[in-house]
């Protein structure tokens, strides 16, 4: 596997590589990999005959009270994963190979209305930081198909949205949520929980289930969402949201609306700040 520090060499490599006709995957990630990530580059794979995944923590997409300086950061073993996995290569830059003007001074990608929203509202900012990271990305890596998670759904929504308005020719594969046991979704900032906090997290999934068992039995969604904070809350959580949207575009459904939704809850416990969703249709 290959491994790249500087854009000019990654530009080089991936030329080459489409000069002999091969199809490029690309899966950005922050590191810290675990087997959530690597089922995103194996579904890479199956679309395209060169994978490379990036590992960067991106400082722009932080706020100033979050966890970017203690974020775990463990690229020798994030090397050796994705050489297992058989990734062709993998780009880890510096911080100022992706911002060579400084962060303060940066340009800015930012994707109005579903930015603004849920995690866009709690967390100010944060979309931008993304959006502006994967366009740079994009760019460097020019891929024809590219590969993210569900479980950062709105993420995926916000990059969908920018590849769209971008006119990029890229393809966004979506790959389905790698749970723990007890069903909590798999994430990097997992490891800040406690044992107790990560069996107690497992009531994450089980809340989103119940919502949409509710949803499907006809219960009017401000009650499923009032019963859901309640329920997080009683498992010693501190939530940011338990919602039910429109999976299309994350806006507020119809009170006849039993199709096309998405249940979605953030939600704070311990050190960690969790994330997770649900298709109601699935």
């Amino acid at each position: 596997m290959h491994t790249f520090a500087r854009s000019a060499d990654l530009r080089a490599c991936v030329s080459a590589w489409r000069r002999a006709g091969a199809r490029i995957g690309f899966v950005p990630t922050m590191g810290n990999l675990h087997a959530g990530h690597y089922s995103l580059i194996e579904l890479a794979h199956q679309h395209v005959d060169k994978v490379v995944a990036s590992v960067f923590v991106n400082p722009t997409q932080f706020g100033p009270t979050e966890d970017f300086a203690s974020y775990p950061r463990t690229l020798d073993a994030d090397r050796a994963g994705l050489a297992a996995q058989d990734c062709d290569a993998l780009f880890a830059p510096a911080v100022d190979e992706m911002y060579p003007f400084g962060v303060a001074h940066a340009v800015r990608v930012e994707v109005p209305g579903v930015g603004d929203i849920l995690d866009g509202a709690a967390r100010p900012g944060h979309f931008a930081g993304v959006a502006t990271v994967v366009a740079k990305l994009f760019n460097l890596v020019q891929p024809d198909v590219a590969v993210f998670g569900q479980k950062d759904y709105q993420q995926l929504l916000v990059i969908r949205r920018m590849t769209q308005d971008l006119r990029l020719p890229i393809e966004i594969v979506v790959a389905p949520i790698c749970r723990e046991a007890n069903g909590l979704a798999m994430s990097s900032r997992n490891q800040y929980l406690t044992p107790d906090e990560r069996e107690r997290a497992g009531v994450i999934h089980q809340v989103l289930c119940v919502m949409r068992d509710e949803v499907h039995a006809g219960r009017a969604r401000a009650e499923i969402e009032t019963a859901a904070h309640a329920t997080l809350v009683a498992a010693g959580s501190i939530p940011d949201y338990a919602t039910i949207r429109r999976a299309a575009d994350l806006g507020v459904p119809d009170a006849g609306d039993r199709h096309g939704l998405i249940a979605l809850i953030a939600t704070r416990l311990g050190r960690a700040r969790l994330i997770d969703n649900l298709l109601l249709d699935d």
